[in-house]
């Protein structure tokens, strides 16, 4: 077992899910070259980063006792990629969606990435446990 407790379970997908968040802005979506890459190769990029958080989540968060949290994670999480998944479709086949849309996907995209999220789950679960 590699874990002793749910603290630890919590704190590993924590670490692993910030890891990813950093990769991800220091390789990619903070760089000046990232514009010159094509436009659907960023959306691709953009949603394997997402699904990839949302697979750590559901993994540690799985192990947990407390399958509220889980449950949550997975709500939040697929919600939101359906909501992104069909912009994404619809730029790729109808043409670009307009500047407001497309800064709604991108914080969404944020959102399920950031380590906010699960951070925040972990308060919320410990102050009922309190």
């Amino acid at each position: 077992m590699l874990y002793k407790n749910d603290r630890d379970k919590w704190i590993g997908g924590l670490i692993c899910v910030i890891f990813l968040y950093s990769v991800f802005y220091l390789l990619f979506a903070d760089r000046i070259y990232t514009y010159d890459i094509p436009r659907k190769i960023r959306h691709v990029v953009k949603f394997g980063t997402t699904v990839a958080v949302y697979l750590i989540g559901t993994y540690h968060l799985g192990q947990l006792k407390d399958k509220w949290m889980s449950t949550l994670w997975h709500f939040i999480h697929i919600s939101l990629l359906c909501i992104i998944t069909a912009i994404g479709l619809y730029d790729w086949t109808f043409g670009m969606v307009s500047l407001k849309t497309k800064s709604i996907a991108a914080s969404m995209q944020e959102f399920l990435i950031s380590p906010v999220l699960y951070f925040g789950m972990g308060l919320v679960n410990k102050r009922f446990k309190a």
